[in-house]
């Protein structure tokens, strides 16, 4: 790795993935003790995190706004306000307490991943390297951490409170250092745009709602697939987030220096497709192996889709409607957990969670079929 990359490693912005990816893994992990603390069926934890999803896409449509109000205290902020809906999700004895958690939590992280691609974005104009799939790999070896040693924690019968804690005290040390600059625009820059490229925000969005309602289907219901369906082990359960993220992890590695040298269309056409093929061997495995398997094949190829997607369009558009694009995008994408719980609970609930991953793996195939090649020619004119 050069010193290049070192330097920007080094960055504040990798505050803002490791906290993100740290607090979903240990949620999503413990998310068959959570559901069952609440009391919740299958159609009613989705529609919970349906009302949830609410907080991240307004903090999503208004994080550009927080970080001119805000300035360098905007991740920090975000941070803490994931770190305190995170805390109390993890202690809520009720389902709309469980609700109100979430949506607190969803706030914070809404505004710290819009936060985060805008400055990597910024960054790769500065230093003119694609930089976006290496330093979203920490979000997904941060969320291997956080679900591997949830696992380990649930193994030995270890509540959720202490588990929660200590999520909280790692966010907070994370917020208290993630302070970071705020590039001005030249005068020059600020005026440069046309018109804002609406349809190119909307095919990538629509790329990227994809992509995240297959990674929140394998991080939010395969510990309850591997335990419910195929009669796992509560360790053996929480593996399937941990294995989901450490192979997104070094997909993304492997995508940062495959990026340098092939198309970022090109290579989400077949990461898309590497996806599917894993989701559906996850959702028909006859055994907890085969499925962890198909979960760690799926990890491997929905990786690099959301990070080439974040940075071709940052790329793409005018340096002034850098941060509204990556901003817009996002909040389409996020649509993924609005309707993606609720139909991955009542698919469960109606046909059960092997047809809810039919389901998501047919979607991945569409998305490689019409909108990828639709965003390949959008960029290029």
């Amino acid at each position: 790795m050069s010193l290049k990359h070192d330097l920007y490693l080094s960055r504040k912005p990798l505050a803002g993935f490791f906290a993100i990816g740290a607090a979903w893994a240990v949620y999503f992990a413990q998310m068959p003790v959570i559901k069952a603390n609440v009391g919740a069926s299958d159609g009613a934890y989705g529609l919970a995190l349906l009302l949830a999803a609410f907080g991240a896409f307004a903090a999503m449509w208004l994080a550009p706004a927080c970080r001119r109000f805000a300035g360098k205290h905007a991740m920090p902020l975000g941070i803490l306000v994931l770190a305190i809906g995170m805390f109390l999700a993890g202690v809520s004895g009720t389902l709309v307490a469980l609700t109100c958690a979430m949506f607190l939590a969803s706030v914070g992280s809404g505004v710290v991943d819009v936060l985060v691609n805008a400055r990597v974005s910024e960054i790769e104009e500065e230093s003119g390297e694609k930089l976006m799939n290496l330093n979203h790999s920490l979000y997904s070896f941060a969320y291997a951490a956080g679900a591997l040693m949830t696992a380990f924690l649930r193994s030995n019968d270890v509540a959720p409170l202490p588990i929660f804690s200590g999520l909280f005290i790692v966010l907070a040390l994370l917020a208290w250092g993630a302070k970071d600059e705020v590039p001005e625009l030249s005068d020059e820059a600020a005026n440069a745009g046309g018109d804002f490229p609406v349809m190119l925000v909307i095919v990538t969005g629509s790329i990227v709602l994809i992509a995240f309602l297959a990674e929140a289907a394998t991080e939010g219901w395969s510990a309850l697939h591997l335990e419910r369906t195929l009669g796992g082990s509560a360790g053996e359960g929480a593996l399937g987030p941990a294995l989901l993220g450490l192979m997104m992890g070094i997909g993304r590695l492997f995508g940062h220096g495959l990026s340098q040298r092939f198309r970022d269309t090109h290579l989400m056409l077949v990461a898309s497709s590497i996806s599917a093929g894993g989701i559906l061997l996850a959702g028909l495995a006859p055994s907890v192996g085969i499925a962890l398997f198909g979960f760690a094949v799926a990890g491997l190829g929905i990786s690099v889709v959301v990070p080439l997607a974040m940075a071709l369009i940052g790329r793409v558009v005018a340096p002034a409607q850098r941060m509204a694009a990556i901003s817009r995008a996002s909040v389409i994408g996020y649509g993924a957990f609005f309707f993606g719980p609720p139909l991955m609970g009542l698919v469960a609930q109606g046909f059960g969670l092997r047809a809810a991953f039919v389901f998501i793996a047919v979607l991945l195939i569409g998305a490689a079929v019409v909108l990828i090649p639709a965003l390949a020619r959008r960029a290029a004119s």
